[in-house]
């Protein structure tokens, strides 16, 4: 697929193109948690909260709020459509077919509805809020994020010429090209693409899910977001996310039940998917003590997601602890996705899934230097390695303005569960510069579930 992007950015009626196109336009795991919240919590209130984490970018000043409000309301008017349906009806997923539940997709075709917002901007910030039913706010993570994070884009590109946005674009493709041939024929490498909610724009993502696709081949295995999935007959990849650990704690009566809440959302996750989708994503209240208080079976999940902590140590506990419970590592999956390049995806793919024929050190694997000669490599697997590459994958145009500014940096924008039924949610994580929520309840989770193994690291993206 070829686009002119200087074109279509310069020729355009930005104002009316809406960045949204269908319901399906987010992460695949979104519509997983939907059916469980739609199953399991239907009439839990629930509230979401934009915050900025790059506050150096004073984003109420750079997005128009009435720009915003126009996509917001585009994407409220949509529904699903019956071909996206029969898609999650029929289509496979992780090799079973029905993982979507016939009453679910009915209530999506029907019912399904997103809630109101309430925008506004303070301090030079863009101030947006959705509250109501947990199953009509969830789905409002990933479109606001991607929508915002275009109209960022939009704004640049109005600065730059039709000549200068063809720079642009050149230099961004140039990236991507020498990415994707660092990548091109390392063995055993998977990779999926996790940047939908900091995206470039939609053209922009579309495009390299394809390139990517067309280019590394196999390993590519797929696509977080579920449009893209459904639309270029790729896999789609997710699982759950942190909003669930975060609601079953915010509603839990007792500090006990605070505790055990993380293990007895694994169980609920288990009973509401017939044991399938087991990937654990374990750093919402720190990964260490989630390890050391986990019941024996929470093993026999298929594997983890990282998001938090430094994936070799996060890589390495995991292994150990699967290890002490007398489970296979080399059976088990990890998933590194916090902030990754291709540095960090070669690097951890080196040291969890082979060995370099030169006697390299256990060091020399964070930054390894010929991947792509095969003969150097020999199979020592440790674990099923694997990369969701996200936001240096789909919005890395640092450097490639023309007029030399940063205005076309991804920034570090979160739209995360604050509230459900009127109770505070708190995300403590692997890094103590990632923790959300109401300070006096970070520090009363913090004394429940202890700091054991979390750092304070900057937050890159």
């Amino acid at each position: 697929m070829i686009i002119d992007f200087a074109r279509r950015a310069h020729d355009h009626n930005w104002e009316m193109d809406p960045i949204t196109r269908s319901l399906l336009d987010t992460d695949f795991y979104k519509l997983l948690m939907l059916q469980f919240i739609w199953k399991n919590f239907p009439r839990t209130r629930a509230t979401f909260t934009l915050i900025n984490r790059t506050t150096s970018v004073p984003l109420g000043e750079i997005v128009s709020v009435e720009q915003l409000r126009e996509q917001l309301e585009a994407t409220r008017r949509l529904r699903f459509r019956k071909s996206e349906l029969v898609w999650l009806a029929g289509n496979s997923f992780y090799g079973r077919r029905g993982i979507f539940e016939p009453a679910f997709l009915d209530w999506l075709e029907h019912d399904f509805q997103l809630s109101e917002y309430e925008i506004s901007v303070h301090d030079g910030q863009l101030q947006l809020q959705f509250e109501g039913l947990w199953s009509g706010t969830s789905m409002w993570e990933i479109y606001a994020l991607s929508e915002i994070g275009e109209l960022k884009t939009r704004a640049a590109l109005k600065h730059l010429s039709e000549f200068e946005l063809d720079i642009l674009y050149a230099r961004a493709k140039t990236r991507l090209w020498e990415k994707m041939e660092r990548i091109r024929g390392v063995p055993d490498l998977s990779i999926s693409d996790f940047g939908t909610r900091r995206r470039h724009s939609f053209l922009w993502h579309e495009y390299v899910v394809n390139s990517m696709r067309d280019t590394i081949g196999p390993c590519f295995s797929g696509t977080s977001n579920a449009y893209l999935a459904y639309k270029q007959d790729l896999e789609a990849i997710g699982t759950n996310g942190h909003e669930l650990p975060m609601a079953m704690a915010a509603l839990a009566r007792d500090n006990d039940e605070l505790r055990n809440s993380q293990y007895a959302l694994l169980e609920l996750w288990q009973q509401s998917y017939q044991g399938e989708l087991l990937i654990l994503l374990p750093d919402t209240f720190g990964t260490t003590q989630f390890l050391r208080g986990a019941p024996e079976w929470v093993a026999n999940w298929t594997g983890q997601r990282i998001d938090s902590k430094d994936a070799y140590v996060a890589g390495d506990e995991y292994i150990a602890w699967l290890e002490h419970h007398g489970c296979d590592p080399r059976q088990k999956r990890l998933i590194a996705s916090d902030a990754l390049d291709v540095e960090q995806i070669l690097g951890l793919h080196a040291y969890f899934a082979g060995t370099l024929l030169n006697g390299a050190s256990s060091d020399d694997f964070r930054s390894a230097a010929d991947f792509h000669d095969p003969r150097r490599w020999i199979s020592d697997r440790r674990i099923r390695f694997s990369a969701g590459w996200g936001t240096l994958l789909t919005n890395d145009f640092r450097g490639c303005n023309p007029q030399g500014n940063d205005s076309f940096n991804p920034v570090g924008l979160v739209c995360k569960l604050s509230e459900v039924d009127g109770r505070p949610a708190v995300k403590l994580s692997d890094n103590f510069s990632k923790a959300l929520g109401d300070p006096k309840e970070a520090d009363r989770y913090r004394r429940i579930f202890g700091v054991a193994g979390v750092a304070d690291a900057p937050v890159l993206i």
